[in-house]
């Protein structure tokens, strides 16, 4: 049993917590709580740490069918250890330790016909980030491509907000849009841009074909550069005096447009 929050496990796991940079060095995150270590493919899971009680209680958590050593690793730490362990104010007995993964365009849109993309730069808010990747999933769509400056997704905030669609939607951080927008026009996926100076509302646009939906930053949107790149420009229309829509609930609209056209097929 570990029982000093001075070991050195219990410190990767804090650093991996709190450091981007140490993630990103390690290729590693954390997950916490049982519905998501659940979730977790048994070949990524590096170690999982657990309370005596909380092992009590759910004995099946550190267990899988889908392996051939059915007892996964572990480690038992006390509940002060794993408090510390913790980024939230009740830990609810279990951690995991993960390996990251991440995905080409090329493999989200493998073997299908009509691919779907949500497109994001520089989204800033992990909230916003973790639900664009369980309402994606839940819409149907078959990737998420990010820029370099978008809010790291492996960020625990990040992680608990994807419900566990982290571990089921592709997706991949890139260098350059551009060459992501290059990519599209090869694999003949039409990219569409929600702005002031669409021409027709996002309902009126037809996204049977391959379709990317582009979102930009909470505050200030697209860049101009990457909206100009669009093949498309849509409105999404609102009444009163609102300005814009929340970064996330934009893309909801537009991703849930194209399932309902494409009626989840």
């Amino acid at each position: 049993m570990i029982s000093s929050t001075s070991n050195a496990q219990v410190k990767q796991v804090v650093a991996l917590q709190t450091k981007a940079k140490v993630r990103r060095e390690q290729g590693q995150f954390v997950v916490e709580g049982l519905r998501l270590t659940v979730e977790v493919p048994a070949d990524r899971l590096e170690r999982l740490y657990v309370t005596q009680q909380f092992l009590q209680e759910h004995p099946e958590a550190v267990r899988r069918s889908d392996r051939e050593t059915a007892v996964l690793p572990y480690e038992i730490v006390t509940e002060q250890v794993l408090r510390a362990m913790s980024d939230t104010q009740n830990p609810q007995g279990i951690l995991g330790v993960v390996r990251q993964q991440e995905y080409s365009i090329e493999e989200m849109c493998r073997g299908k016909k009509a691919p779907l993309l949500l497109i994001l730069e520089n989204i800033q808010d992990p909230g916003n980030l973790g639900t664009m990747m369980r309402t994606a999933e839940a819409a149907g769509v078959d990737g998420v491509i990010m820029s370099r400056d978008t809010v790291d997704i492996y960020n625990p905030k990040v992680v608990r907000s994807t419900m566990g669609a982290i571990f089921r939607l592709p997706f991949a951080y890139v260098e350059s849009l551009d060459e992501v927008m290059e990519q599209c026009r090869q694999l003949g996926i039409t990219t569409y841009a929600a702005h002031l100076g669409g021409k027709n509302n996002y309902d009126k646009e037809n996204y049977g074909g391959g379709s990317a939906f582009l979102i930009g930053n909470e505050g200030n949107g697209l860049t101009d550069k990457l909206a100009g790149q669009a093949d498309i420009l849509v409105k999404i229309p609102m009444a009163g005096k609102a300005e814009s829509l929340n970064a996330a609930v934009a893309a909801a609209v537009l991703v849930y447009e194209a399932a309902r056209q494409r009626e989840f097929a």
